[in-house]
C-alpha cells in the first residue's frame, strides 16, 4: 500500500509545512512509518491528534520532542525546522539563526542517524542550510538535497496563466542556482504547447498569444519573488507547495523518478565549486548525481550570478563561525 516502511522522521511537524508533509505522506501512499518531531510539544501532539483523525489504514505515526528518540533509525529525513521567511523579509534574512539550526541538525544525523539514507531541508536560505546540514551530517553528498522546485513550477505557473492554457501544457520548465532573488530562471527548454520559448520569443503566437522580451522579464521577476506573494496574499509562507514537492523528491529517491531540479552539492574541481545549489539532477542507487545545467548564454551569465550570490552567503556563515572554512570540511565529513 506504501512505497517504503522505513522511517521517516519529519522534523518541525508541529509547523504547517511539518504537519502538511506527514498528511501528504500518507495521503499519496509514500510512507506509513513517521515519526513526528518538534520542541514546541503542544502544538506537535496537536498536529499529530489531527493526523491519527484522518484515519489512514496502516498508519504507524509516533510523535516525539527528543530529537534522539525522532532520528534514531530513520532512513528518510524530512526538515522544515528553521524559522519562517515573514512579510518584508528575503530567505536571506533568516541566514545565521537558521543556519545555526542546520548545524544542530546535522550534528544530530551523524549522532543518531549516520545511515540515512537520504536527507531534504526545506528552511531557508535553503541552498546554505542544507550545505551545512551536509558538511556536519557526514552523510554522503548524495544523500543531503534541498526543495529547489518550486522556482520551476512558479515559472511553469507563470506562463500557463500568461497563455491561458493548462498548467502541464508548459513543459521543461527549470531555475537554478540559488532560491532566492538571485535564481537563474532559464528560457532553456521550456515550451508552451509544444512551442519552444525561443521560438516564442521570436514571434511565434500561442492560443493566439505572442510573448517579447520584457514580458518574459516580467515573468522572470514574478518568479524570483513568488514565495514572497505567497506571504503578502495568505499573510504566512507558503506551505503547502513546499510540503508536497518535499514528498514527491522522496518518492524520488524510492522510485528513481522525479521531474524538478534538486539542490546538488557541487564540490571542489569545478566553476561552481563548494555550494549547494539547484541544478539537474537524477536519483540512482547512491542519492543524487547531477551536473551544471546548459542553457544560452544569457542562461549562463544569469546562474553565474547566481552562484556568486550563493557563495556569498557561505562565506557570512563561514566569517560567522557556523561552517567551518572550506579548507576544514573534510574534516568533518570524510565524504565531500
Amino acid at each position: 500500500m506504501y512505497l517504503t516502511d522505513k522511517k521517516v522522521a519529519v522534523m518541525g511537524a508541529a509547523g504547517a509545512i511539518g504537519s502538511n508533509m506527514v498528511q501528504d505522506l500518507l495521503a499519496t501512499g509514500t510512507a506509513n512509518n513517521i515519526c513526528m518531531y518538534d520542541p514546541f510539544a503542544v502544538g506537535l501532539e496537536g498536529a499529530a491528534e489531527e493526523i491519527y483523525h484522518c484515519g489512514f489504514p496502516g498508519a504507524r505515526v509516533t510523535y516525539t520532542t527528543d530529537v534522539a528518540e525522532a532520528l534514531t533509525g530513520a532512513s528518510y529525513i524530512l526538515s522544515s525546522g528553521g524559522a519562517p521567511r515573514k512579510d518584508g523579509m528575503t530567505r536571506e534574512d533568516l541566514l545565521k539563526g537558521n543556519c545555526e539550526i542546520a548545524k544542530q541538525l546535522g550534528l544530530d544525523i551523524k549522532q543518531y542517524a549516520p545511515d540515512a539514507e537520504f536527507v531534504v531541508i526545506i528552511f531557508n536560505p535553503a541552498d546554505i542550510t542544507g550545505l551545512t546540514t551536509l558538511i556536519y551530517s557526514g552523510l554522503k553528498p548524495g544523500y543531503v538535497s534541498t526543495l529547489a522546485a518550486l522556482d520551476s513550477t512558479r515559472l511553469q505557473t507563470r506562463l500557463a496563466t500568461f497563455f491561458g492554457v493548462a498548467q502541464d501544457e508548459v513543459t521543461g520548465c527549470t531555475t537554478y542556482g540559488g532560491h532566492g532573488e538571485s535564481m537563474a530562471v532559464f528560457k532553456g527548454n521550456t515550451a508552451v504547447q509544444g512551442v519552444k520559448l525561443d521560438d516564442i520569443l521570436a514571434g511565434a503566437a500561442v492560443n493566439g498569444k505572442t510573448l517579447n522580451a520584457e514580458d518574459w522579464a516580467t515573468i522572470q521577476e514574478a518568479v524570483r519573488t513568488g514565495g514572497a506573494k505567497i506571504i503578502k496574499l495568505r499573510g504566512r509562507s507558503s506551505y503547502q507547495s513546499p510540503s508536497h514537492q518535499t514528498v514527491e523528491m522522496l518518492r524520488g529517491r524510492i522510485t528513481g523518478e522525479y521531474a524538478w531540479p534538486c539542490g546538488l552539492y557541487f564540490g571542489d574541481g569545478g566553476k561552481y565549486a563548494n555550494v549547494m545549489m539547484a541544478a539537474d539532477t537524477k536519483f540512482g542507487p547512491d542519492g543524487l548525481t547531477g551536473s551544471i545545467p546548459a542553457g544560452s548564454p544569457e542562461d549562463q551569465e544569469a546562474l553565474a550570478k547566481s552562484y556568486a550570490h550563493v557563495a556569498k552567503l557561505r562565506d557570512e556563515v563561514i566569517d560567522a563561525k557556523v561552517l567551518p572554512p572550506i579548507s576544514e570540511w573534510k574534516t568533518y565529513n570524510p565524504n565531500l
